[in-house]
Formats: structure tokens, sequence, C-alpha cells
């Protein structure tokens, strides 16, 4: 809309509740808005157009997915991967959240920039809660936070 002209997204006439965004639209900064409408044989409803969209500001990033635990006696060695692919350049920092299992449990946090990094010095044959959260670095500097992971319990070894 900002040229006055509208561009295709290659998902016109298509009888499915969705469209995926071109990669070249992805991961800017560019304010794009899309417009849309029903159509029927001859018959067509009125264009509606969205909320403005800036990637950038607007991205809801999934929680990481945790892919392995491995439990020492003072640690936990956890393996992670990201939402989606990176891309050349990305800068991925890891919010752990870890907690000791009890009533009284109090959490502390650390942030990784590997995907597989340790939690140390912990109590040997106790159970310890970790959450997750990615943070993607964006072009102005700023921290696009995306969802916490589900929360995992795993019991450290025993010496």
């Amino acid at each position: 809309g900002f040229y006055g002209s509208w561009s295709g997204m290659g998902c016109a006439q298509t009888p499915q509740p969705l469209c995926r965004f071109p990669p070249e639209l992805r991961r800017r900064r560019w304010t794009i808005v899309l417009r849309v409408r029903a159509e029927l044989g001859a018959l067509a409803s009125a264009w509606v157009h969205t909320p403005p969209f800036v990637a950038e500001t607007n991205t809801t990033l999934g929680p990481p997915r945790v892919n392995s635990v491995r439990a020492s006696p003072d640690s936990l060695i956890i393996s992670v991967s990201p939402p989606f692919p990176p891309e050349p350049g990305d800068s991925l920092q890891y919010l752990v959240s870890y907690w000791e299992n009890t009533t009284s449990a109090t959490e502390k946090k650390l942030s990784e920039s590997n995907t597989l990094f340790q939690i140390g010095n912990l109590k040997e044959s106790t159970l310890y809660c970790f959450s997750i959260q990615l943070q993607l670095k964006i072009y102005s500097g700023h921290l696009l936070e995306g969802q916490q992971s589900a929360p995992e319990c795993h019991r450290t070894a025993l010496s």
C-alpha cells in the first residue's frame, strides 16, 4: 500500500484460511499492510485491510525446544534448539530460569548463547526444574523475547 500498488503473496484464490509470508518479507522493519477478500465464483466481498504489521516488533517467537538433558551429581547439561532456523548474523541468547523443586523454591537465572550449556553448582540426587526463553537481538539492538518453554524437572545424579 505504501507505493500505491499491491503486490501478490502467491496465495490468491486459495481455499485455505492462511498464507505464508514470502521469505523476503521476514525479519524486516518494513510496515506491511495486508488485504484480503472472499470470492465465490463471480461474487467477491470488499477488501479488508489488516492493522499495520512490523515483523521486528509484532512477531512472537515460540519457545526453544529442549533436545536432551544429562544429569551429573552437581549439574544438568542441557541441549536446546531455537524454534526457527537461525539466519546468518542472528544473535540468540537463551535465558534459563531454574529452581530446586521444593516448597520454598528460589528461582535463579543464567544467560547462555550456546545451544549446549550447563546448570552447575547443584546438590546431588536433587530434583531441579527449569524453563528456557529465547531472546533474539534485532536490528535496533533491542531484544525480541520469545515464549517460555514448559517447565521440565530432572534429578541430579548420585555420586
